[in-house]
């Protein structure tokens, strides 16, 4: 079980002694701060759950909760008695007893930095925006979009159904169908809103002094110039051209020229593989899988709560996403405030290769909830998911836990078929000579977001036609990739979200810290899978500050160095053979070696696992009774699985 007292949180403990009047007034004015952004983060959050999962059409209610939200974290006036406050409280003197005060209002001085919305006509424009895009949201879950699956019947698809058949289906006219849904969808989304949503944030970020909404948000949440970032990605893009070059040459040498097809770019470089994968990754396994692989990494969270939606359904939101309705904090009485947590995933368990699909996304949202549970300061502006938390170093925890799913020891160990024999080395090997050519594209594939997002917000309103946005993508695709993208670029769900709208580009930078992370773990552990010393170091140096450090120093803590590139490029540029080779070493070491009980550790989390509004499973009596209720929901629900 985790310890849940304040020890060793790296939060400043405030000395003994009586408050000077302007410490009074801070410790006052900060404690009710602390208590009302709770209060009001936590309706719009179970309004944003309600909404999204479909369990709610109160799009309105949403839209209310969520100005509210933003009127919080702008409002100038509290901006400036923050400010006030630590002026006094500094011009007091005793820096050493009001060490812990200061802490926490520097906290919400970043966040109201970050966020603050001054002048009217700002305002009114986020007040309009949040409304545009609440309907947007509403009109979007109304929209129903199909393919041909591999039964050959044209069936209602989500986005995650859509993406699985085009990877996995063995006829290429119903891959075709899954990417005709998309270009739908890009056109649904260009003539129901969004070049006007894209217009108004732009009136948005210039009324606050920037450029475009692109470089109001890199500047805000990342704190960088958009300058800056694009010298990171171009070096990365750089360092990455060549391997993207010899895996697509590589690809139509062996396919034919109609494998450059966006339809079929997918289904070629994996689709095979993955459907002989499935029966070793069946979905009703992977709840079982992710709690016993996160016990045995020592990553646990905190007293947290955990309600987790894991299967696709009409109405719910088409995208795997982690939110914490409650942060974790420590009050003004030392106590510790244990989070509340909703992640999801979409997955539709009879569907050949969604079980590996979901695994990935309980990996990565799991990896956000150990993150966000985990951190222990003095208010919750520092356990939040937006801005001034980066959105680069919020994906390095996430991404960093989903990437374990790719390493051949962990496949050997819980990728197991239905009479427990493990995924075969020559599958694994197999997996490794589909996945590593593409290695360079899959990453690079990140970096097209942000270019296109970066040129559709510089473009001016009167040329920023729908037409003219489609060619954009057409073309940022190509530049990028060579060829276009398997996932056109306005499918992508994140563009819609003012919050996740121009951020994509953390997921690259966080793929970059990924790799850092895992090449220094693994020259200083020796191997990664089922390790458990890697949760406590995790804890000590990316979770538990959270954001009132940057993701740099975070870096720096644990490896040495600021982020930076070159691990990632250099493993997407590493030959098949050496990457299986590292694949089979990995593999005998694990085999020479006992891993840890999973049930000498505990997640230290009450689990609730739901469908919409129905309550599945809980771990009120164990997690392992909760995992096989689940298991046989899933099996009596989808029987084919």
């Amino acid at each position: 079980m985790q310890n849940h007292d304040i020890t060793a949180t790296n939060v400043p403990v405030a000395a003994p002694g009586i408050d000077s009047p302007a410490g009074r007034d801070a410790r006052a004015f900060f404690t009710r701060l602390n208590h009302d952004y709770v209060r009001v983060h936590q309706a719009k959050e179970e309004l944003f759950w309600s909404t999204y999962m479909a369990i709610s059409d109160d799009h309105a209610g949403f839209a209310r909760a969520e100005q509210a939200y933003k009127a919080f974290i702008a409002e100038p006036d509290t901006l400036a008695a923050t400010r006030r406050h630590i002026a006094a409280v500094e011009a007091a003197g005793d820096r050493e007893r009001y060490a812990d005060l200061l802490h926490g209002l520097r906290g919400w001085l970043a966040m109201f930095e970050a966020n603050v919305i001054e002048g009217g006509e700002a305002n009114a424009l986020m007040a309009q925006l949040v409304e545009a895009e609440a309907a947007l949201f509403a009109a979007r879950q109304s929209l129903v979009l199909s393919h041909v699956n591999d039964r050959g019947e044209r069936q209602d698809a989500t986005l995650a159904m859509l993406a699985t058949n085009q990877s996995t289906n063995p006829i290429e006219e119903r891959r075709r169908s899954s990417f005709d849904a998309f270009r739908q969808l890009e056109r649904w989304v260009l003539a129901h809103g969004y070049l006007e949503i894209v217009a108004l944030r732009n009136r948005l970020a210039r009324a606050l002094g920037f450029e475009n909404y692109f470089d109001f948000k890199v500047r805000r949440q990342e704190r960088m110039t958009p300058r800056q970032l694009f010298d990171v990605l171009d070096d990365f893009l750089g360092r990455t051209a060549a391997a993207n070059h010899r895996s697509l040459a590589a690809l139509r040498t062996r396919h034919g020229a109609a494998a450059m097809q966006p339809w079929n770019i997918r289904f070629h470089m994996s689709g095979d593989v993955v459907r002989q994968m499935d029966p070793y990754l069946p979905f009703a396994k992977g709840l079982n899988r992710w709690i016993d692989s996160f016990r045995r990494l020592g990553i646990g969270f905190r007293g947290a709560t955990l309600q987790l939606d894991l299967l696709d359904r009409p109405g719910k939101h088409q995208n795997g996403f982690c939110h914490s309705p409650i942060p974790a904090w420590h009050d003004e009485q030392g106590r510790a405030i244990a989070s509340h947590i909703n992640f999801t995933a979409e997955a539709t368990p009879n569907q050949v290769g969604s079980g590996w699909r979901a695994l990935n996304t309980l990996f990565h949202e799991g990896g956000h909830a150990a993150h966000f549970a985990n951190v222990r300061q003095n208010a919750p502006c520092f356990s939040q998911e937006y801005a001034p938390t980066s959105a680069a170093y919020a994906e390095t925890q996430s991404m960093f836990c989903d990437s374990l799913l790719e390493d051949g020891d962990w496949l050997v160990r819980y990728a197991t078929d239905a009479a427990g024999a493990p995924m075969p080395l020559a599958l694994i090997e197999a997996r490794i000579a589909s996945r590593q050519p593409f290695f360079a594209f899959d990453e690079r594939s990140l970096a097209v977001v942000s270019a296109f997002e970066a040129a559709l917000y510089a473009m001016p309103d009167a040329a920023r036609t729908a037409d003219a946005v489609l060619q954009l993508a057409r073309d940022t695709e190509t530049r990028i990739l060579e060829v276009e993208s398997p996932r056109p670029l306005l499918a992508v769900p994140h563009l819609l979200n003012q919050e996740s709208s121009a951020a994509y580009h953390g997921y690259l930078l966080a793929e970059m810290a990924v790799y850092q992370t895992r090449d220094h773990l693994q020259a200083r552990l020796g191997y990664l899978t089922d390790n458990p010393a890697i949760g406590p170091l995790l804890d000590e140096h990316y979770w538990r500050r959270g954001n009132s450090v940057t993701h740099d120093a975070t870096l720096t803590s644990l490896t040495g160095e600021g982020l930076n590139g070159r691990a990632l490029a250099a493993a997407c540029d590493l030959s098949v053979e050496d990457a299986a080779a590292a694949a089979r070493a990995s593999i005998r070491a694990a085999q020479s070696r006992q891993p840890p009980p999973a049930e000498n550790a505990g997640l230290d989390a009450s689990i609730r696992i739901v469908h919409g509004a129905e309550l599945v499973a809980d771990n009120a009596d164990s997690d392992e009774r909760m995992c096989g209720e689940f298991a046989r929901w899933v099996e009596a629900r989808y029987p084919a699985s």
